[in-house]
């Protein structure tokens, strides 16, 4: 007879594979055209994160900057990200999801005009925090919008969160594969710029508006925030996003950066090269939605997962292979990581206390998005610089390391606090 309580073992089952068995099916049909458009505003969103390290060789000329201050230039994107999630998720359920969508997609079309703008690497910095500002709000608000029941029916959400973990990698392709067609980087932040405000229309026209919102009261907050931390699953979701986020920046914030200097080629070969190997990320998080739609492991996909991705960042930093061989481990690295950020989206709203609290888990989940996204660039520019290409490797294979604790962890039955209580 086993001894975890009956429960336990149907929360766990949900969170294990594609955590939809449990729940009521429902017969509004999924809207796939706002399902689209939520993909289109997310791979807006990415290709500010994207602009930057394409652009990289060219603001080196231009401002004189080493990879240090690249660094800090992608990272500091993510800064508000870190400190804010939970209350963007708390934004969303009191002003609702497809206000914070729209308010996040004309800031980022301000903060890009502004850098646009720039007349120094100051004012480009505080450019990209507004930036970041807009990226926080669209990447809690879209996927809250996919959670909702008149948007998607519950057993399209994995497949509708599988395709909304395409708009990082996609959005960063498009970037580096555009990016070096542009007369000059601030050209490209002025494209950028008008294509956030067209996804801004796009949204407008296509999201339903909200048919609930909670009224914002601090208190209140403040429970559901302790709430969602004590639940333990989001917690570790939350990690789990952070390790991955730094492993995936660690690589993709100076790919096109190391294959110039590596392979010796162009601005154009090295953004069109960097592209495929971000597009190689997409294959990744269709193949999650798949094999979790097939019953498969979470804990599993995400620790075999992991362990390749640390495994290939020795043969990509390291001197020890051919270009092509190192490159090809690009691709892999891009590809089986892929499965990461589906696996972990798809699961935030299954694991969230109540119904009403998932897009503060999505909240928590972003913070730690963020924070990689800030100590994946930071840190590598730095060992980069004074250690050589070498010590990024170890710093994934750190990353990599600490997060099979994370997923061995997730793979332990636990009961939500709505349970618990």
């Amino acid at each position: 007879m086993s001894l975890v309580p009956a429960r336990r073992r149907r929360y766990h089952a949900s969170w294990s594979s594609s955590g939809e068995n449990s729940m009521p099916t429902h017969d509004t049909p999924t809207r796939w055209l706002t399902v689209t458009v939520m993909v289109a505003c997310g791979v807006v969103a990415a290709l500010q994160v994207g602009k930057a390290a394409i652009a990289g060789p060219l603001l080196q000329a231009d401002l004189g900057l080493n990879l240090d201050a690249l660094g800090w230039l992608t990272g500091i994107f993510a800064v508000l990200g870190v400190l804010a999630g939970i209350p963007a998720g708390a934004m969303v359920t009191s002003a609702g999801s497809r206000r914070v969508l729209i308010a996040g997609l004309l800031a980022l079309a301000a903060g890009s005009a502004m850098g646009a703008a720039s007349p120094a690497y100051a004012w480009l910095l505080g450019s990209r925090v507004i930036e970041g500002a807009g990226f926080l709000c669209i990447t809690v608000a879209a996927p809250s919008i996919l959670q909702r029941d008149d948007v998607v029916r519950r057993r399209s959400r994995d497949a509708a969160f599988s395709l909304w973990s395409c708009f990082m990698p996609a959005g960063m392709a498009i970037a580096m594969l555009a990016g070096p067609a542009f007369n000059g980087w601030r050209s490209l932040w002025w494209t950028s710029s008008a294509l956030a405000l067209l996804a801004a229309l796009a949204a407008r026209l296509t999201v339903p508006a909200d048919t609930t919102r909670a009224p914002w009261h601090g208190p209140a907050l403040r429970r559901d925030a302790a709430r969602v931390m004590t639940a333990g699953a989001p917690l570790l979701l939350a990690m789990g996003f952070a390790l991955y986020s730094l492993m995936f920046f660690a690589l993709f914030s100076f790919l096109p950066v190391l294959l110039i200097e590596r392979m010796a080629v162009s601005l154009h070969t090295a953004g069109a090269l960097s592209a495929l190997a971000c597009a190689a990320n997409i294959v990744g998080n269709l193949a999650a939605g798949y094999l979790l739609s097939r019953g498969a492991s979470r804990p599993m996909l995400l620790a075999c997962a992991f362990t390749a991705m640390g495994a290939a960042a020795w043969g990509i930093f390291l001197p020890v292979l051919p270009d092509a061989a190192a490159f090809t481990l690009c691709i892999a690295f891009s590809a089986i990581g892929g499965v990461i950020p589906a696996a972990l989206l798809s699961a935030a709203p299954s694991v969230a206390p109540a119904a009403g609290l998932a897009p503060i888990v999505l909240g928590l989940v972003m913070q730690g998005n963020n924070l990689g996204q800030i100590v994946g660039p930071v840190a590598v520019g730095s060992a980069i610089n004074h250690y050589g290409w070498p010590a990024a490797a170890l710093i994934v294979a750190l990353a990599a390391l600490l997060a099979l604790v994370v997923s061995a962890a997730l793979h332990r039955p636990a009961c939500p606090a709505s349970e618990a209580s």
